[in-house]
């Protein structure tokens, strides 16, 4: 495949300084003629598919490509399952399965990992939008994707990721954890898909 856009999704409270965003960007940048973004995405989530959508409103419907890690999973794979995505290619890194159930206790006031000083609010009407995201309950041409999915995740229940994700391509880690710390092991996998 001719691969010229990759588009990397940050997670909850995180950013495109998170180590696997700037692993891909320093990726992208080695890749030439390669269209790389990755946004800052805000904490509503209408807000954010909105500003993605513009950002990719003039990419082609296939030879494109979407990460997302987390929440940005989740986004990634609510994007990937519009029409007009349905070409491309996808990577989901222990992706957040129902966001609109795991982030209704996490209403209010809360702070970026990557910047303590960042303040943001999380609110029901967030809550709410989540819901509205939700993708089909069964993934169109799920061998498009490709999950990345660590047992030993902290926060989010690998069973559930990998219900919600089977039959696609991917990796089961045996242990690692939510941030995918050994994220640079699996790297050559998930490239792979990628350029398939």
């Amino acid at each position: 495949m001719d691969f010229t856009h990759l588009l990397y999704l940050h997670g909850f409270r995180s950013s495109p300084n998170s180590a696997k965003a700037r692993r891909m960007a320093e990726w992208a940048a080695t890749q030439a003629g390669l269209t790389f973004a990755c946004p800052q995405l805000p904490p509503s989530p209408l807000e954010a598919m909105a500003l993605v959508a513009g950002l990719v409103a003039d990419w082609p419907a296939s030879g494109a490509a979407v990460i997302g890690s987390s929440l940005g999973g989740f986004y990634a794979t609510a994007l990937a399952e519009q029409p007009a995505h349905r070409g491309w290619r996808v990577a989901v890194l222990n992706p957040a399965v129902d966001p609109a159930r795991d982030l209704a206790r996490h209403i209010g006031t809360l702070t970026a990992w990557h910047d303590p000083e960042l303040k943001f609010e999380f609110t029901a009407q967030h809550v709410a939008e989540l819901a509205a995201l939700a993708p089909p309950a069964r993934l169109t041409h799920p061998l498009r994707y490709y999950a990345l999915i660590a047992k030993g995740d902290e926060l989010l229940d690998w069973r559930e990721m990998l219900a919600r994700y089977a039959g696609c391509d991917g990796e089961v880690l045996e242990g690692s954890d939510h941030g995918l710390t050994d994220f640079e092991d699996h790297l050559p996998g998930l490239l792979r898909h990628l350029q398939a």
